[in-house]
């Protein structure tokens, strides 16, 4: 299989708030647009891939599902995320594998792992 693009597909229960909880409140860009109405599309940049939420679900997401988004300055996002409401689940914190993360949470309850990858990780450097 030859992958040309891909994205996470999001079916929220409600889906004008979570496009205020991705646009506006992470200020995520907007890829594109499609459709009409309450459950039109809108697909979100996420660095190297897509977040694209669309459509309405009555039921709760997937317990595993988790979004890891990779910033410059976990805490600086820290302090703009709490500024703005946004229940932070768990503050950022080194993590003994070298990553900087914090925890937060979608309208629909979706954990989204907020990382920064010091200057010092591995994951820095070219094999």
């Amino acid at each position: 299989m030859h992958v040309l693009g891909s994205r996470i597909l999001l079916r929220p229960a409600d889906p004008e708030r979570s496009r205020a909880f991705y646009g506006g409140t992470l200020g995520l860009a907007v890829y594109r647009e499609f459709g009409t109405g309450p459950e039109r599309g809108t697909v979100y940049f996420l660095g190297g891939g897509f977040l694209e939420v669309s459509g309405r679900s009555d039921e709760p997401p997937a317990p595993g599902l988790r979004l890891w988004l990779q910033v410059a300055d976990v805490r600086a996002v820290y302090e703009e995320l709490s500024a703005g409401g946004v229940e932070v689940l768990r503050a950022p914190r080194r993590e003994p594998w070298g990553l900087i993360e914090m925890w937060i949470a979608d309208p629909d309850g979706v954990h989204i792992a907020v990382v920064e990858v010091p200057a010092d990780h591995p994951l820095r450097s070219r094999p």
